[in-house]
Protein backbone atom coordinates (compact mmCIF):
# COMPACT_ATOMS: atom_id res chain seq x y z
CA UNK A 1 0.00 0.00 0.00
CA UNK A 2 1.06 3.47 -0.79
CA UNK A 3 0.77 6.71 1.15
CA UNK A 4 -0.97 9.96 0.08
CA UNK A 5 -0.23 13.51 2.45
CA UNK A 6 -2.47 16.29 1.35
CA UNK A 7 -0.64 19.46 2.34
CA UNK A 8 -2.08 22.08 0.17
CA UNK A 9 -4.62 25.05 0.80
CA UNK A 10 -4.45 28.90 1.95
CA UNK A 11 -4.69 28.28 6.05
CA UNK A 12 -6.66 31.11 5.67
CA UNK A 13 -7.60 30.74 9.51
CA UNK A 14 -4.29 30.12 10.62
CA UNK A 15 -3.38 33.96 9.02
CA UNK A 16 -1.08 36.00 9.31
CA UNK A 17 1.61 32.51 9.90
CA UNK A 18 0.76 31.20 6.90
CA UNK A 19 0.75 34.27 4.66
CA UNK A 20 4.30 33.35 4.49
CA UNK A 21 4.80 29.45 5.34
CA UNK A 22 2.51 26.54 4.37
CA UNK A 23 0.62 25.81 7.20
CA UNK A 24 1.35 22.30 7.39
CA UNK A 25 5.64 23.18 8.04
CA UNK A 26 4.74 25.35 11.20
CA UNK A 27 5.84 23.67 14.32
CA UNK A 28 4.05 21.24 16.57
CA UNK A 29 5.79 21.40 19.34
CA UNK A 30 9.14 20.34 18.32
CA UNK A 31 8.21 18.87 15.06
CA UNK A 32 6.54 20.40 11.79
CA UNK A 33 3.30 19.43 11.64
CA UNK A 34 4.01 17.11 8.47
CA UNK A 35 5.99 15.30 10.17
CA UNK A 36 3.28 13.85 11.92
CA UNK A 37 0.98 12.39 9.60
CA UNK A 38 4.62 10.80 8.16
CA UNK A 39 5.17 8.79 11.22
CA UNK A 40 1.34 7.58 11.22
CA UNK A 41 2.18 6.28 7.72
CA UNK A 42 5.11 5.03 8.19
CA UNK A 43 4.86 3.01 11.77
CA UNK A 44 1.89 1.15 9.69
CA UNK A 45 4.39 -0.09 6.98
CA UNK A 46 4.00 2.35 4.75
CA UNK A 47 7.20 3.58 2.84
CA UNK A 48 6.14 4.89 -0.39
CA UNK A 49 4.73 8.57 0.32
CA UNK A 50 3.61 11.07 -1.87
CA UNK A 51 3.05 15.07 -0.63
CA UNK A 52 0.76 17.13 -2.18
CA UNK A 53 1.11 20.83 -1.78
CA UNK A 54 0.80 23.95 -3.42
CA UNK A 55 3.21 24.96 -6.18
CA UNK A 56 4.15 27.93 -4.01
CA UNK A 57 5.65 25.40 -1.12
CA UNK A 58 6.92 22.82 -3.20
CA UNK A 59 10.35 23.42 -3.01
CA UNK A 60 10.23 23.63 1.03
CA UNK A 61 8.50 20.74 1.21
CA UNK A 62 11.21 18.54 -0.86
CA UNK A 63 13.98 20.78 1.13
CA UNK A 64 12.42 19.10 4.37
CA UNK A 65 12.07 15.50 3.38
CA UNK A 66 14.92 15.22 1.79
CA UNK A 67 16.37 11.33 1.47
CA UNK A 68 19.26 12.17 3.39
CA UNK A 69 16.54 12.81 7.05
CA UNK A 70 14.32 10.18 5.58
CA UNK A 71 16.33 7.49 3.93
CA UNK A 72 14.26 4.82 4.66
CA UNK A 73 10.93 6.46 2.91
CA UNK A 74 10.83 7.11 -0.97
CA UNK A 75 9.17 10.39 -1.47
CA UNK A 76 7.06 11.62 -4.69
CA UNK A 77 5.96 15.26 -4.51
CA UNK A 78 2.66 16.67 -6.38
CA UNK A 79 1.69 20.16 -6.94
CA UNK A 80 -1.88 21.43 -6.43
CA UNK A 81 -1.63 24.58 -9.08
CA UNK A 82 -5.00 26.02 -7.90
CA UNK A 83 -7.43 25.62 -4.93
CA UNK A 84 -9.37 23.22 -6.27
CA UNK A 85 -10.42 21.03 -3.45
CA UNK A 86 -9.48 18.19 -1.60
CA UNK A 87 -10.79 15.11 -3.84
CA UNK A 88 -8.52 17.05 -7.29
CA UNK A 89 -5.73 17.11 -5.04
CA UNK A 90 -5.96 13.47 -4.36
CA UNK A 91 -6.47 12.74 -8.00
CA UNK A 92 -2.65 13.90 -8.47
CA UNK A 93 -1.96 10.98 -7.34
CA UNK A 94 -3.35 8.57 -9.94
CA UNK A 95 -0.01 7.67 -12.14
CA UNK A 96 1.59 7.17 -8.36
CA UNK A 97 -0.70 4.90 -6.85
CA UNK A 98 -0.23 2.59 -10.05
CA UNK A 99 -3.43 1.06 -8.71
CA UNK A 100 -2.04 0.02 -5.82
CA UNK A 101 -4.61 0.39 -2.63
CA UNK A 102 -3.88 3.96 -1.18
CA UNK A 103 -3.54 5.57 2.74
CA UNK A 104 -5.10 9.00 2.75
CA UNK A 105 -4.23 11.38 5.31
CA UNK A 106 -4.62 14.97 5.47
CA UNK A 107 -1.35 17.00 6.64
CA UNK A 108 -2.84 18.20 9.31
CA UNK A 109 -3.93 15.84 11.11
CA UNK A 110 -2.32 14.26 14.04
CA UNK A 111 -3.25 11.11 15.39
CA UNK A 112 -2.15 8.88 18.51
CA UNK A 113 -3.39 5.89 17.18
CA UNK A 114 -1.28 2.88 15.86
CA UNK A 115 -3.22 2.03 12.12
CA UNK A 116 -1.29 -0.66 11.72
CA UNK A 117 -3.70 -3.29 12.03
CA UNK A 118 -6.46 -0.88 9.86
CA UNK A 119 -3.60 -0.85 7.34
CA UNK A 120 -3.33 -4.39 7.45
CA UNK A 121 -7.16 -5.17 7.06
CA UNK A 122 -7.73 -2.91 4.31
CA UNK A 123 -5.01 -4.16 2.34
CA UNK A 124 -5.39 -7.99 2.67
CA UNK A 125 -8.76 -8.25 2.71
CA UNK A 126 -10.31 -4.78 2.44
CA UNK A 127 -12.37 -3.38 -0.49
CA UNK A 128 -13.85 0.21 -1.79
CA UNK A 129 -13.05 2.84 0.89
CA UNK A 130 -12.65 2.72 4.65
CA UNK A 131 -12.96 6.13 6.33
CA UNK A 132 -11.64 6.47 10.22
CA UNK A 133 -14.13 8.04 12.43
CA UNK A 134 -13.65 9.13 16.04
CA UNK A 135 -15.67 10.44 18.65
CA UNK A 136 -15.90 14.06 19.42
CA UNK A 137 -17.38 16.25 22.08
CA UNK A 138 -18.34 19.11 19.71
CA UNK A 139 -19.91 17.22 16.56
CA UNK A 140 -20.78 20.39 15.11
CA UNK A 141 -17.41 21.39 14.21
CA UNK A 142 -16.59 18.54 11.79
CA UNK A 143 -18.71 16.13 8.75
CA UNK A 144 -20.14 13.67 11.14
CA UNK A 145 -21.55 9.65 9.90
CA UNK A 146 -24.72 8.66 11.05
CA UNK A 147 -24.75 5.13 11.32
CA UNK A 148 -27.49 2.13 11.89
CA UNK A 149 -27.01 -1.25 12.30
CA UNK A 150 -23.32 -0.65 11.97
CA UNK A 151 -23.54 0.45 8.85
CA UNK A 152 -22.85 4.28 7.66
CA UNK A 153 -25.86 5.60 6.01
CA UNK A 154 -24.88 9.18 5.60
CA UNK A 155 -22.89 12.46 6.25
CA UNK A 156 -23.57 16.00 8.23
CA UNK A 157 -21.61 18.59 7.52
CA UNK A 158 -21.20 20.79 10.79
CA UNK A 159 -24.87 20.34 11.86
CA UNK A 160 -26.53 22.05 13.90
CA UNK A 161 -28.16 19.47 16.09
CA UNK A 162 -25.93 16.24 14.77
CA UNK A 163 -27.34 13.07 15.04
CA UNK A 164 -24.01 11.17 15.71
CA UNK A 165 -20.96 12.10 17.60
CA UNK A 166 -18.45 10.15 15.08
CA UNK A 167 -16.66 12.59 13.98
CA UNK A 168 -14.88 11.82 10.14
CA UNK A 169 -11.11 11.68 10.21
CA UNK A 170 -9.14 12.74 7.76
CA UNK A 171 -7.37 9.43 7.27
CA UNK A 172 -8.84 6.96 4.60
CA UNK A 173 -8.48 3.98 2.45
CA UNK A 174 -9.61 3.74 -1.06
CA UNK A 175 -8.89 1.09 -4.18
CA UNK A 176 -8.18 1.92 -8.12
CA UNK A 177 -11.83 3.25 -8.41
CA UNK A 178 -11.30 6.33 -6.57
CA UNK A 179 -9.33 7.55 -10.22
CA UNK A 180 -12.52 7.39 -12.24
CA UNK A 181 -14.62 8.64 -9.45
CA UNK A 182 -12.91 11.98 -8.79
CA UNK A 183 -13.15 12.88 -12.39
CA UNK A 184 -17.16 12.41 -12.49
CA UNK A 185 -17.48 14.65 -9.41
CA UNK A 186 -19.05 17.90 -9.99
CA UNK A 187 -17.93 20.86 -7.92
CA UNK A 188 -19.61 22.33 -5.18
CA UNK A 189 -21.21 25.63 -4.35
CA UNK A 190 -17.71 27.15 -3.71
CA UNK A 191 -16.13 25.71 -6.46
CA UNK A 192 -13.71 22.62 -5.42
CA UNK A 193 -14.36 18.76 -5.62
CA UNK A 194 -14.88 17.72 -1.94
CA UNK A 195 -13.69 14.18 -0.40
CA UNK A 196 -17.29 13.85 0.71
CA UNK A 197 -18.20 12.97 -2.57
CA UNK A 198 -15.93 10.92 -3.29
CA UNK A 199 -16.77 8.97 -0.04
CA UNK A 200 -20.95 9.17 -0.84
CA UNK A 201 -20.33 7.22 -4.13
CA UNK A 202 -18.70 4.52 -2.57
CA UNK A 203 -22.10 4.69 0.21
CA UNK A 204 -24.27 4.80 -2.42
CA UNK A 205 -22.76 1.69 -3.81
CA UNK A 206 -22.52 -0.18 -0.75
CA UNK A 207 -18.49 -0.26 -0.80
CA UNK A 208 -18.14 2.44 2.03
CA UNK A 209 -16.56 0.57 5.59
CA UNK A 210 -15.35 2.22 8.62
CA UNK A 211 -13.26 2.19 11.63
CA UNK A 212 -13.00 3.59 15.30
CA UNK A 213 -10.17 5.15 16.52
CA UNK A 214 -9.03 5.57 20.00
CA UNK A 215 -6.70 7.70 21.18
CA UNK A 216 -6.12 11.46 20.54
CA UNK A 217 -6.57 13.09 17.34
CA UNK A 218 -5.81 16.65 16.82
CA UNK A 219 -7.35 18.75 13.18
CA UNK A 220 -5.07 21.61 13.38
CA UNK A 221 -6.77 24.10 11.56
CA UNK A 222 -6.86 27.03 13.57
CA UNK A 223 -4.48 28.40 16.41
CA UNK A 224 -6.07 26.73 19.41
CA UNK A 225 -5.65 23.32 18.03
CA UNK A 226 -2.16 23.96 17.59
CA UNK A 227 -2.17 24.78 20.85
CA UNK A 228 -3.38 21.86 22.02
CA UNK A 229 -1.77 19.75 19.60
CA UNK A 230 1.44 20.90 21.03
CA UNK A 231 0.91 20.64 24.68
CA UNK A 232 -0.11 17.10 24.03
CA UNK A 233 3.33 15.98 22.21
CA UNK A 234 5.42 17.50 24.47
CA UNK A 235 3.92 15.56 27.09
CA UNK A 236 4.33 12.64 25.25
CA UNK A 237 8.01 12.99 24.76
CA UNK A 238 8.57 13.42 27.99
Amino acid sequence: MKGIILAGGMGSRMYPCTAVINKHLLPVFNKPMVYYPIETLTKAGIREIMVVTGKESIEQFKKLLNPHYFPEINFEFGVQKEAGGIAQALGLGQAFAQEQKIAMILGDNIFASDISNDVSDYENNGSGAKILLKSVSRPELFTVAKIENQKITGFEDRPFSAKSDLAVTGLSFYDKQVWQVIPSLQPSLRGELELIDVNNYYLRNNQLSYGLLEGDWFDVDNYTELLRASIWAESKLK
